[in-house]
């Protein structure tokens, strides 16, 4: 789970953020990152899609096998299907989960990076 960026700063819902899951995900089944309120810890209220997963139609990878998913209150040109909506005035968290987690998850040859704020 992050509530924070790259630098430490608390996700905030009127920026554009990036997070980049690096190729060959160690799952049997799928993952998802989600998206909740920081002060509720609950689910953005009114908004449309709270999460985006591998399962996801449309979810665009890149030529090396990386996703590179975007949380914010607008969504990139052309990124939509990556993009998950926040909403200004308010924080939030990023619930990254892995379903049937395998070896280098736990060994730690394969971690997940940083949110970084978008540019």
């Amino acid at each position: 789970m992050s509530t924070k960026d790259k630098h430490g700063a608390p996700l905030d819902g009127g920026k554009a953020y990036k997070l980049t899951i690096p190729a060959n995900v160690p799952v049997t089944q799928y993952w998802s990152a989600v998206v909740y309120d920081r002060a509720t810890h609950a689910l953005i209220r009114d908004v449309a899609s709270p999460s985006k997963s591998s399962q996801t139609p449309g979810l665009q990878v890149n030529e090396d096998g990386t996703v590179d998913l975007y949380f914010g209150p607008h969504a990139p040109s052309g990124k939509e299907s990556n993009w998950t909506p926040t909403k200004a005035g308010g924080r939030f968290e990023v619930l990254f989960r892995l379903y049937g987690p395998q070896k280098p998850l736990f060994d730690k040859t394969w971690t997940l990076p940083d949110i970084v704020v978008a540019n």
